[in-house]
């Protein structure tokens, strides 16, 4: 782990100079990575080195002891529901609008599903940030990210322990951060920026065709910029191929971007189909995908295509089991990937309808995660995308109270959506992954260079192929 992992929060840097559907990779200006301001730390006595439990409080059926360095909470009794056992503590100065950052080392006696919140400590106890976790007897970090929607100098960190039985939990390394001044802008990762794959199609065929007169170009303007690696059935043991992906982006102290796509009837058996076998089999899959991530940071986005193309699954009990492996992938990151930022895929500007997003993505447990996607392998302008995402969230609102942020792939939006979705010609980069830019992430989601399919320009290329052509037709607009 990084160094600077160890004092404090570090801003992805916009990575461009320029963002939006006309936005050209060759004239960006690149910043690898941006230090935020120095952390301001709200929680005294996180790391309990002076063996005394105070101002950490506990409530009913909790006791707490300071025992090898860290916090011994025991749950006594038969508590109904988290709040019934918590422990805590008070006087924490939230600012509206501003970025923070919860982490916390922890453990239990067994295995136990329990909550972490930062509040307000009175009614109607408002949490900026409320997070299931899942503890065992092994130690892990935990960080979570949120912006406050409160102003208060009551508010409260917590531990709901309750309703799970009696157990002892274990707390070290308890830190609340902000940055001092910040701006409530959000880090994304505790990294330096994001990470390049060496290993991409595009980089793998520029080092196997240097004599090539197209080579430098897409090196230049493809290869070594920041984008995402899709895993699927063809990844081998899913678990190692994760780890060694975001251990390398660790190693280099930057952000990795993976796209799961291995989702049963994937692209309902067109150009990119397979997928999983069986429901079971993609349970264990997801479930193997997030034991690579560990607690590194990474983003994820899940199962691209998979709730727009609903429809094209024969019946409702295909469409439900659908929606709950979907479901099943929100909780796995949830409960076992602390630092990943996960966003569901919900199409496109011009797909399935605003309203309908809005419904599949609360069916298949976009609550669980960070939020959604936006435009993946699609070419739509980040302006339409933004004015989509905007929609989406209205009506997340209006129907379930509430709202989540969004990332737009702008791998190949630079020219807009000419009608055709199957590597149409006149396409162009868009701008490259950063931070804002109208949602909360701009990335390259899909790769460029890499084929839709046998079709288009070129039909006889199949998905997933790697095609200089492709790739120096998007860099010259063509």
């Amino acid at each position: 782990m990084q160094l600077h992992r160890q004092v404090g929060w570090v801003l992805v840097a916009s990575l461009v100079s320029a963002c939006g559907p006309s936005a050209r990779p060759e004239t960006e200006t690149e910043t690898e990575g941006v230090v935020a301001s120095p952390l301001a730390e709200l929680v005294v006595n996180g790391t309990f080195s002076g063996g005394t439990v105070a101002p950490w409080w506990s409530g009913p059926n909790t006791q707490s002891v300071v025992e090898n360095g860290r916090l011994r909470v025991n749950v006594t009794g038969s508590p109904a529901n988290p709040w019934d056992a918590p422990m805590g503590q008070d006087n924490i100065v939230l600012v509206n609008g501003r970025a923070y950052a919860l982490s916390f080392t922890a453990s239990a006696s067994a295995s136990v599903r329990v909550r972490a919140t930062v509040q307000l400590g009175a009614a109607p106890y408002t949490a900026p940030l409320d997070q299931y976790i899942t503890l065992d007897g092994t130690p892990r970090t935990f960080t979570f990210p949120f912006t406050s929607n409160v102003a208060t100098t009551a508010g409260q960190v917590t531990f709901q322990l309750g309703g799970v039985g009696a157990f002892s939990a274990y707390l070290d390394n308890i830190s609340l951060t902000t940055e001092d001044g910040g701006t409530g802008s959000g880090p994304v990762g505790m990294t330096s920026g994001f990470y390049v794959d060496p290993n991409s199609n595009s980089a793998n065929w520029v080092r196997n065709n240097g004599g090539d007169s197209r080579a430098a170009r897409i090196q230049s303007s493809i290869a070594s910029k920041p984008g995402a690696r899709w895993f699927g059935n063809w990844s081998g043991d899913i678990a190692s191929a994760v780890s060694g992906f975001v251990t390398a982006a660790d190693t280099a102290d930057k952000l990795p971007v993976l796209v799961a796509y291995n989702i049963p009837g994937r692209d309902c058996g067109s150009h990119s189909g397979g997928g999983a076998g069986s429901p079971e089999a993609y349970r264990t899959w997801i479930s193997a995908f997030v034991t690579g991530l560990g607690s590194r940071p990474a983003i994820v986005i899940i199962e691209p295509d998979a709730l727009a193309q609903l429809d094209c699954l024969p019946n409702e009990t295909e469409r439900q089991t659908r929606l709950g492996l979907l479901r099943y992938a929100t909780e796995q990151l949830r409960d076992r990937a602390p630092n990943t930022w996960a966003y569901m895929d919900g199409g496109n500007a011009n797909w399935i309808g605003a309203d309908t997003t809005a419904q599949r993505l609360e069916s298949a447990g976009v609550r669980n995660i960070r939020g959604f996607a936006l435009n993946v392998s699609n070419f739509y302008t980040t302006a339409q995308s933004t004015t989509f995402g905007a929609s989406v969230n209205s009506s997340l609102n209006t129907r379930y109270g509430y709202t989540k942020p969004f990332v737009v792939d702008t791998s190949r939006n630079g020219n807009g959506h000419n009608g055709e979705w199957c590597n149409p010609a006149g396409r162009k980069l868009g701008a490259l992954s950063q931070v804002g830019g109208g949602a909360e992430m701009l990335l390259w989601v899909k790769v460029p260079g890499d084929s839709d399919g046998n079709c288009g320009i070129a039909p006889s290329i199949p998905a997933g192929q790697f095609s200089p052509d492709l790739a120096t037709r998007l860099i010259d607009g063509t």
